[in-house]
């Protein structure tokens, strides 16, 4: 690992949100890589061998391929969260894809290493299982949006995830990474953006969306991006600034009653 290891550990509110000695077991085994967009972290039923932990404005996107070609996303991760078996006990295959949407790094670990030392953390144990019900809460709440809600609402509501994980207005997303994403057909996704920069919500430029006014955008998606909010917040404690960023994360550990947290 690189000599400030502490530095790139702040990049991630999950591994920022365990305390120092839980942070002391996992920092040996921590390997820093970067991905460019369109990578795979792993593919569809390949042994997950790694968790990776993104950093700072890294997001990757779990997503489901069809039989016609499409992949479609079920939830995306980024600085506050994981992906890989991180509840398992080891290598497991994978039932989706896991591929990086914004650029960035990430710091892995094996996934067997990491089992053996949250044998040894019940602080540790408990944040990531906390996190694995907030990412299944995401799951959730996409399989009823994608069947419930118009694609305007389901455009709103990931442009809204995207700046939450980003922090900036200007989030860097094509029409047809978004289109893919959502499921749909580029051509009802350009409709979809349209009438949000018609409402003077959004403004659509090459490579980049921006984000004209976040409590608007928030008006015109559906219930979907504020119940994980909610989730995030009552389950691992996440707080969100005034523009809507996530900035910490703390979980209660289930034996000491202190709380782990990250600024």
């Amino acid at each position: 690992m690189p000599a400030d290891v502490d530095a790139l550990l702040r990049g991630n509110l999950l591994l920022s949100a365990l305390r120092l000695p839980d942070q002391a077991l996992i920092k040996p085994h921590l390997e820093l890589r970067a991905y460019q967009r369109g990578e795979a972290l792993f593919e569809t039923g390949e042994d997950v061998s790694h968790i990776a932990f993104p950093l700072s404005q890294c997001v990757a996107a779990l997503v489901i391929g069809l039989q016609d070609g499409r992949a479609v996303e079920t939830a995306a991760v980024g600085h506050e969260g994981a992906i890989g078996g991180v509840v398992s006990q080891g290598s497991l295959p994978a039932f989706s894809r896991a591929v990086v949407q914004i650029s960035g790094s990430v710091l892995r670990i094996e996934a067997a290493v990491l089992q053996k030392i949250k044998q040894t953390s019940p602080g540790l144990r408990n944040l990531l299982t906390r996190y694995s019900d907030c990412l299944l809460a995401q799951v959730l709440q996409s399989v009823a949006c994608n069947a419930s809600h118009t694609i305007e609402a389901r455009c709103a509501r990931w442009l809204l995830g995207l700046q939450d994980r980003l922090g900036t207005d200007v989030l860097p997303i094509t029409h047809e990474v978004l289109a893919e994403l959502l499921g749909v057909q580029r051509s009802y996704l350009s409709r979809a953006l349209r009438t949000l920069q018609q409402q003077g919500l959004i403004q659509v430029r090459r490579g980049r969306i921006i984000i004209m006014s976040r409590p608007a955008v928030e008006a015109s998606a559906c219930e979907c991006h504020g119940a994980v909010k909610r989730h995030y917040e009552a389950v691992l404690g996440a707080v969100y600034n005034a523009s809507g960023t996530l900035v910490s994360l703390h979980a209660r550990t289930p034996n000491d009653g202190q709380v782990c947290e990250a600024v």
